[in-house]
């Protein structure tokens, strides 16, 4: 017999394990599908790589060579799945990562 096959006892889950609850479950594919973007990837490695991880969103207009309403769009996504965390600071809102939230996402491959 080969040992790399696998029986269906192998691969089926067991009769006690429960699914997601169906909110967590929402939730967690609303923050997936926020940085399934690639702009919004880019952005998030940028603020992470920035002086005490955070950015203004004119700062992230050059790197990523898009307009400043663009890149605030995409702030705005991040920003509803609490990925960013926003701080008005005169005319210019800062944005910075929320790690309770990125931690919940590091949980998932865990």
């Amino acid at each position: 017999m080969n040992k790399n096959l696998l029986t269906l006892a192998d691969c089926a889950p067991a009769s006690t394990a429960e699914p997601m609850a169906r909110a967590k479950a929402e939730d967690i594919s609303a923050l997936l599908k926020a940085v399934a973007d690639p702009t919004r990837l880019q952005i998030l490695a940028l603020i992470a790589k920035a002086d005490l991880q955070e950015s203004c969103a004119c700062d992230l207009t050059g790197p990523l060579g898009l307009s400043q309403p663009t890149i605030s769009h995409h702030l705005k996504k991040l920003a509803e799945v609490d990925l960013v965390e926003k701080q008005r600071r005169g005319t210019w809102i800062w944005y910075s990562l929320n790690k309770v939230r990125w931690s919940q996402i590091a949980q998932l491959f865990a």
